[in-house]
């Protein structure tokens, strides 16, 4: 008797055991759905880059399904050259924290020049792409607006129209799927590293796939390829995929941060705490004067789909209230496909705010978190969220509907919508056309058509059109005519390709700094984007000149001195006007000084390397 239940027991536990395996064998296996755009690439597309240089932007989560890493897929591979890599924010390796400056180096493993693409510079430089005939893409997103890898690679795509490179997209999933489409269109005037890029909040799009639309809606003019991905459908989050779970920077340590990033990162740029400095960051939510039991009991009352709160104390160990207790919630999640992240996300703000409201704040970049400059003023004067949304709701369903849904690449599809469907287009050089009157500039048209064969376009077969009388085009020279704002039209054929102009004395409105471990940072505030501008050392001075440029905004109409503290490089600036040029006079503490100009929307911005 003794023995039999010995047997039973382990027959029983082995039964268990057995059916768990199976289980898990069984579920594994329907989750070795998707094949990722590295593996199609090189299953199908390496004649792509056959016979050309080739240069990766990747970080750790470029790996394919067995975890082996792009960079030396790549570099073994016999059939391809691979002659640089790239490294977005955090770096090709993923171990620095997020906004650090990455310095340029060589890859011990291969032997390769590593160019950083956050930092000075994020538009890859002629220098830098010297020896590349093709750019890669492979980064893993996480849907949201607001995470810079995808204006990694809309700097990518500018660069590679500006020096004639091509461009490949490894594509890859969407973490938090792709049919949800949230938030405000970003408005022009919330603009930062976006630059041109205006997206909602969530935009439910794979990169392959923004990619595309960027292409066509900006006139970009890029040689663009998608290696698709195979098996991967919109209605899947990550968990889905079968694919391996790699993270894709260092406070995005799990799916579950990755889930709720685009909703709880709203709470950013408030006296609020997004768990910053736990192990638990975008779920991990508070304050110091928050009752974490109130406010658990608060949210559950508010009912939002796919989520449960429970209440949470925690210390970060670093950041925001380093150090200090902080009372709130942590976010579970129980149906990740359900939620409506910028809804959570701002009913989070709302309750928090409730609590104590002399306690909450917002900062002045909240505007361009959210991408909408009214939203602020009414989370301050306490809108119903659901009245916030509402704001903005046909705006972003006409933009999901005539742009967004035009360029998917991955089923299921919108109602009325087909899989976007290879076509030929043109784009305008430079991509962006600023002038102060009395000054001209050479317009340059490229296209390809439908199977990504270049076109051949004779200057004198192009149409161009001016509108709003700003100015004239001449043998593809603009010469602007009055200040003011259009585009300029040009037709090929049966293609079109559009680019916005602004005709302006450029005001200098505001002038400021940041002193940074690796650098300084000197902005110079303008009323619009500027191309024309000088900089030059000397006499131990560095003279930033902008023709025709006027002092505006809060400067003294007659010049005057920013003076710099704990800066190793620079003291002061004195600006003036000069010979009818606006001049911003650096006051070195040493010579020879090494500096980038990364591209902003309406500002000049110099780094100086310490």
């Amino acid at each position: 008797m003794k023995f039999g239940k010995l047997t039973f027991i382990f027959l029983t536990i082995l039964g268990l055991v057995l059916y768990s395996n199976g289980t898990e064998t069984e579920a594994t296996e329907k989750g070795k759905k998707v094949t990722p755009g590295i593996e199609t690439f090189l299953d199908k597309h390496v004649d792509w880059v056959k016979g050309k240089k080739v240069g990766l932007i990747t970080n750790p989560t470029g790996v394919d399904t067995n975890l082996k890493s792009d960079i030396d897929l790549l570099f073994e591979h016999p059939d391809v050259n691979l002659t640089a890599l790239f490294g977005p924010e955090h770096g090709i390796r993923g171990d620095q924290e997020a906004g650090k400056y990455i310095e340029s180096y060589v890859d011990e493993k291969t032997g390769l020049p590593v160019y950083s693409l956050y930092g000075p510079t994020w538009k890859p430089t002629k220098d830098m792409v010297k020896d590349v005939d093709v750019l890669l893409f492979d980064i893993q997103d996480i849907g949201s607006n607001v995470y810079t890898y995808i204006y990694t690679l809309g700097f990518a795509m500018e660069a590679a129209a500006e020096f004639d490179k091509e461009l490949i997209v490894l594509d890859r999933p969407n973490l938090i799927g792709g049919e949800k489409v949230e938030g405000p269109l970003r408005s022009k005037d919330t603009v930062s590293f976006m630059g041109r890029f205006l997206l909602p909040v969530r935009h439910g799009m794979t990169v392959g796939e923004l990619a595309t639309m960027w292409n066509h809606e900006y006139s970009m003019g890029v040689n663009l390829k998608v290696s698709k991905m195979k098996g991967w459908k919109r209605t899947m989050h990550y968990e889905n995929t079968g694919l391996p779970w790699v993270q894709p920077s260092p406070n995005i340590p799990t799916k579950e941060s990755a889930y709720l990033y685009a909703g709880t990162e709203l709470l950013d740029d408030t006296t609020l705490s997004v768990g910053l400095g736990t192990t638990k960051p975008f779920e991990l939510v508070g304050a110091p004067w928050l009752d974490g039991e109130a406010l658990a009991q608060e949210m559950k009352k508010r009912n939002i789909d796919g989520v449960t709160f429970r209440p949470a104390y925690y210390t970060p160990m670093f950041g925001k209230y380093s150090g200090e207790r902080v009372g709130g919630v942590q976010v579970h999640i129980k149906e990740p496909t359900k939620i409506n992240l910028v809804e959570l996300g701002l009913n989070l703000v709302d309750a928090m705010r409730d609590q104590n409201p002399d306690k909450f704040e917002m900062t002045s970049s909240y505007a361009n978190l959210i991408g909408d400059p009214e939203v602020p003023t009414m989370i301050k004067n306490d809108e119903p969220v659901n009245k916030i949304i509402d704001s903005w709701q046909s705006e972003l369903d006409r933009w999901v509907t005539e742009v967004r849904n035009q360029y998917l690449l991955y089923a299921p599809f919108p109602k009325k919508t087909g899989p976007y469907k290879e076509r030929s287009y043109l784009g305008i050089l430079p991509l962006d056309i600023s002038i102060t009157p009395g000054k001209s500039v050479d317009l340059k048209v490229q296209g390809f058509d439908k199977e990504g064969k270049k076109l051949e376009i004779s200057p004198s077969s192009i149409d161009w059109e001016v509108t709003n009388n700003i100015g004239k085009i001449e043998d593809g020279i603009f010469q602007p005519t009055m200040e003011g704002k259009g585009e300029v039209i040009a037709s090929y054929k049966n293609l079109t390709a559009s680019r916005d102009v602004t005709v302006s004395v450029p005001y200098i409105e505001n002038i400021r700094y940041g002193v940074h471990s690796a650098s300084t940072r000197v902005v110079l505030d303008l009323n619009n984007d500027i191309s024309d501008y000088s900089i030059e050392e000397e006499n131990g001075k560095l003279f930033i000149k902008i023709p025709y440029g006027k002092v505006g905004g809060d400067l003294d109409r007659e010049g005057g001195i920013v003076q710099i503290d704990k800066s190793p490089i620079v003291s002061s600036i004195n600006y003036y006007v000069k010979n009818e040029s606006f001049i911003a006079e650096l006051d070195l503490k040493k010579e020879g000084v090494k500096y980038n100009t990364p591209e902003f929307s309406s500002r000049l911005v110099v780094d100086l390397a310490h």
